[in-house]
This record gives C-alpha cells, structure tokens and sequence, in this order.
C-alpha cells in the first residue's frame, strides 16, 4: 500500500520525536558536562552553557585515573566476553542441533538462572573468590560477569542457530567434514552476523556491572572499573556534577564507538531469523 505524503510526513515526524526523547539524556549529560555549577542550579535550566567549559574534560582525566578505570572495565569485558562465548557456541550449538535426553529442561535450567538477579549470587561467590584467593582481582569480574551472560548469550546464539539450514552441515559431512569441522567450517562463518551481535550485548552486560565490581573489587583505586570509580566522585558535602558528567561520558564513549562500527552486524544478527 502506498503512503501519501501526509502519512509519510506523519511518519518520519513521530521517528524524530522518538528519537528525540531517547537521544534528549545523552545530550543532557553532554550539556551538564560543559555547564558551570550555577549554570547547572539555575532555574529555568540552560540548554546550552553560555561559555561551555571543555576543561572540565581535562581536569577529568588528569586528576581521576579515569583512563586506567576504563582499561581495567575493557579487560573485564573482554575476558567475560571471551569466556562466555566459548562456552555459548558450544552449549548453544548442542542444544540446536542434538536431542539430548532432558534437553528440554536443560534449556529451561539455563533460562531459569538468566533470571536470576546479580544479587542474587553475590554472596556464594564472594565465598567461593574468597577461598581461591580471586578477591580484588580483574579475574572475579571476569568469572562473575560469565554467571550472567552465558545464560543469555547461550539462549541467543541457540535461536539464531535454528535459523541455520540444517542441510549446509550435512553437505559439509558428505564432503568429508566431521561434525566439528562443518560447524566451524560451514555454521559459524555463516553464523557471523549472530555471533558479533552476541558479543555486542555481552559487552555492554559486562561494562554495565556495578554490583559486582563493588564486592569483589579491592578498596585501591588502580583494581577499579569505570562504573564503581565513578561513584567516589560524589562529595560528602558539595559534588561537581559537571565532573561527574564528564566521567560518565567517558564511559559511554566506548559503547558509542562500538555501536556504530557494528551497527550492520547487530542489525543483520537481529535480522537473519527473518530472511533465512
């Protein structure tokens, strides 16, 4: 059915407000980043600061490790990431392809405990960190943010493995693939598109944890990740906001970045159940 001009205009105006309210708290934070602490008080608030104050950038990064507190958040993503996509192909692929006895409730088991909220958990492996000496190290975050993602990214890459003919891998076989090789030879080069939106999310899971930073991370600021290195900014009786902003925009760069230099493939993994 084709549009008529009006609808069409209707149409892209309602995407604009939309995206207008969803973008409206990055730009708030960018403007609060830039504004002085009277400008930041004032009411009616300023859309815009009269003298935008780029400084606050530099004090930011000079007198905070905010750089060392991003590289400690990336090497915990990366690790859960990594971690948790080993272990996802795998349990995702078995439970796509095999009929395993109780595979069924295995896969309900699975869901069951991405329902589990973080807090959840923080007590037993606090414990279980504790008695293997992983307290105050990167390595707890790694394994704690992997109890969190697997669940997800296992039941994620199970759907989009379904959408996978099953006749590619058979072909593969008949060529004189095992199993194994047609799966990394034919599946998962097919499965790419799925596999970097995976990841994407399990990244932002990883970068977005605060709980388990705060328990499992030491009291030295050199262990800290963006997230729980933030929250020290607060004063106990006057807090800049305007540095505390540009800390958080710090932290939100890297996702931005990430977003927009995977974009296809996060659409395309979203997407591929449609078109196969």
């Amino acid at each position: 059915m084709e549009r008529t001009g009006f609808q069409s205009f209707a149409l892209y105006a309602g995407l604009a407000v939309v995206c207008g309210i969803l973008l409206f708290p990055i730009y708030w934070l960018f403007v609060t980043a830039l504004s002085t602490l009277a400008e930041i008080r004032q009411l009616p608030p300023s859309f815009w600061p009269a003298e935008p104050q780029w400084s606050t950038f530099t004090k930011v990064a000079s007198e905070r490790p905010i750089l060392l507190w991003l590289w400690n958040s990336t090497l915990a993503a990366i690790g859960s990431v990594g971690l948790s996509m080993i272990v996802s192909v795998f349990a995702g692929y078995s439970l796509s392809r095999f009929s395993l006895r109780g595979g069924r409730s295995l896969g309900l088991f699975i869901l069951t405990a991405k329902m589990l909220p973080a807090t959840l958990l923080v007590i037993p492996l606090f414990g279980i960190f504790r008695s293997i000496g992983l307290i105050g190290s990167l390595w707890s975050l790694v394994l704690a943010h992997a109890t969190l993602i697997i669940p997800f990214t296992t039941w994620m890459l199970k759907g989009y493995f379904d959408t996978i003919p099953r006749e590619l891998e058979q072909a593969a076989m008949v060529d004189g693939c095992s199993p194994l090789g047609a799966m990394f030879r034919v599946v998962l080069p097919v499965a790419t598109p799925g596999l970097a939106a995976t990841a994407l999310y399990a990244f932002v899971l990883s970068w977005a944890d605060y709980a388990y930073a705060r328990t499992f991370l030491t009291n030295a600021q050199g262990s800290w990740t963006a997230n729980l290195g933030i929250t020290t900014m607060k004063g106990e009786y006057v807090t800049d906001w305007n540095e505390i902003s540009a800390a958080a925009v710090f932290i939100a760069l890297p996702i931005l970045v990430i977003y927009l230099f995977l974009e296809r493939y996060l659409v395309g993994g979203l997407t591929a159940g449609a078109e196969k």
